[in-house]
């Protein structure tokens, strides 16, 4: 309660007991999150008993940095309720949202930093040009764009949504310079034009019916995952069940059987088809380092596998 006789005080002196300026609470005023009770006979704002806890509350709101739409939110349901306890939830966790962002942005462009600072500085100029088209945080839009191009027309969404989620790789929270240089990268290998003879579609891709390339890519990362188990033990490529599921993939969705012929003539295919094996390098090292496959690296080891066995076959044949 204040000491004067109606119980109100002016703005001044509820801007001295709350620690903010005048013009603070001018401005709380005037976007309505203190509402005033009366003007003085002199035009002075006036304002009741509740108004210092109520101008702490939307003190320390915005102490948190929460915009003044935000503190207006909690206030409304503060003021209907009684409790504002899920407008203040919601409040914080957007602004917690937000601040995480700009945190990772700082990391990344630190990084971004060091990758300059550290380079040759004979190299320095292109690599600043490199890494200046990426924004921070990193969007991962023009890769997956990238993959959405390279997969088979009319492709069903869910099919395609499973292959960007291991396709498209996710930039760490706090990069390390070398992360930022392959994201860069990547963006670059991405966004560059195609030549006019350069092939940029598996054959695959050509006879491929939306059924069809749902089957293939279902297969195909069963079968890398198998691969990636093997991968991971340091095994050499080898004939087996990922192999098996690999060239079931091919030949379920071209509408075949699995027969030496058939191996035969996929491995000579898929050595011929447009490779893009930079790009799965530069995957790997956003991961961290070549240790963990990717789809591109479990590829490459079935193919091997598949190369190898067939030569074998082969050989054998003509013996």
């Amino acid at each position: 309660m204040f000491a004067s006789h109606d119980g109100l005080c002016g703005i001044g002196e509820l801007a001295e007991r709350a620690g903010v300026s005048v013009k603070t609470v001018r401005f709380y005023s005037d976007n309505g999150l203190l509402p005033e009770a009366s003007r003085s006979a002199g035009g002075h704002r006036r304002y009741g008993p509740d108004s210092l806890e109520r101008l702490r509350l939307i003190r320390s709101l915005r102490t948190m940095d929460l915009p003044v739409s935000a503190v207006r939110r909690v206030l409304a349901e503060q003021d209907a309720t009684g409790d504002a306890g899920r407008a203040l939830e919601d409040a914080v966790a957007v602004r917690l949202r937000a601040l995480g962002s700009h945190l990772t942005a700082l990391r990344w462009r630190e990084a971004a930093l060091r990758s300059v600072q550290e380079c040759p500085a004979a190299e320095r100029p292109a690599r600043l040009r490199l890494i200046g088209g990426v924004t921070a945080p990193p969007s991962t839009a023009p890769l997956a764009r990238f993959w959405r191009a390279w997969l088979p027309p009319r492709m069903p969404a869910r099919s395609v949504t499973a292959f960007l989620e291991a396709a498209v790789p996710r930039p760490p929270e706090d990069p390390e310079p070398s992360q930022v240089l392959a994201f860069a990268g990547l963006s670059a290998l991405v966004s560059r034009p195609c030549g006019g003879r350069e092939a940029t579609q598996p054959r695959a891709h050509e006879a491929a019916s939306p059924r069809a390339s749902a089957v293939l890519y279902a297969g195909l990362a069963q079968a890398y995952d198998l691969a990636g188990r093997e991968m991971r033990l340091n095994r050499e490529p080898y004939p087996g069940e990922a192999l098996d599921g690999f060239v079931d993939a091919y030949a379920s969705a071209l509408g075949t059987a699995d027969t030496p012929d058939f191996r035969r003539g996929l491995a000579r295919q898929l050595a011929a088809d447009p490779r893009i094996d930079r790009y799965w390098e530069l995957a790997a090292e956003l991961a961290g380092g070549p240790a963990e496959p990717t789809p591109g690296t479990a590829h490459d080891w079935l193919l091997a596998a598949l190369t190898a066995r067939s030569e074998a076959a082969l050989r054998a044949h003509d013996g």
